[in-house]
């Protein structure tokens, strides 16, 4: 699904290198997830990977299905099945949820030669999955993300990636500012979504959200670079122990 070989990143405007050699591989209906300490590159390789300005690719390659998505414009991206929840979304005052919601499922239908859903489609569609996330028909009706709580913000990201329906789902750090309540909410329409056909990349500091979105394979990333790899027991062993002992073994 989402093959990443040697990539190396630096900021365009100082001469600071940040991901410095990222090899990756997720195949298709797997979760994959990230754990790293602060500064590590783990934000960063998901503003990359779905073409957020400010970044240089120095060298190495990310390829969706086979196709290089580096060269790619975000939209472009987005329709070829890819979609980052951002750790903290944005508030965009004036544009309804529900327009905004309905503009992009119809320009990636469109992109994707596929038919624009009618008003009745949408709106008996958005219904259903908004219904599952406990978003309410007043959430629905406000601008996006405006006067939204940070459990609000999220149901509402993952909303929206109940509707666009991608291939490929980057999570950066989901959890962040999460009660329990609403985090057990965002948890499980992730685990809604997942099939043979879908992969996640679950960015996290905490064991916690793991326990609700169980992931296949864990990584810990530090210094720019993916140093371990394991199953879900290593982030227990970050839990308990802390990156130290693993930070330790590379030195």
């Amino acid at each position: 699904m989402l093959e990443i070989k040697n990539l190396q990143v630096k900021l365009e405007e100082e001469d600071k290198q940040i991901l410095k050699g990222v090899d990756l591989s997720i195949e298709a209906g797997s979760v994959h997830a990230i754990m790293g300490p602060n500064g590590s590159g783990k934000s960063t390789l998901s503003y990359v990977l779905s073409g957020k300005d400010g970044y240089e690719v120095i060298d190495g390659e990310a390829t969706l299905e086979g196709e290089d998505i580096l060269e790619m414009e975000p939209e472009e991206r987005a329709a070829a099945g890819l979609f980052l929840a951002f750790q903290y979304p944005v508030e965009i005052p004036g544009v309804g949820n529900m327009t905004f919601l309905r503009t992009a499922v119809n320009a990636q239908r469109k992109a994707r030669g596929e038919e624009e859903l009618s008003a009745t489609d949408f709106l008996k569609e958005v219904r259903a999955k908004a219904k599952t996330l406990k978003i309410d028909a007043d959430m629905l009706k406000r601008p996006v993300n405006v006067g939204f709580s940070g459990g609000e913000k999220k149901r509402n990201e993952i909303l929206q990636m109940a509707m666009l329906q991608p291939k490929m789902c980057i999570l950066d750090e989901t959890d962040s500012g999460l009660d329990v309540d609403a985090m057990k909410l965002v948890s499980e329409g992730v685990n809604a979504l997942r099939d043979a056909g879908r992969s996640f990349l679950v960015i996290t500091h905490y064991q916690r959200l793991l326990d609700h979105i169980k992931p296949d394979v864990v990584h810990i990333m530090a210094a720019g670079r993916i140093i371990k790899s394991g199953g879900p027991e290593l982030a227990l062993e970050v839990e308990k122990n802390g990156y130290a002992d693993i930070l330790a073994e590379i030195e």
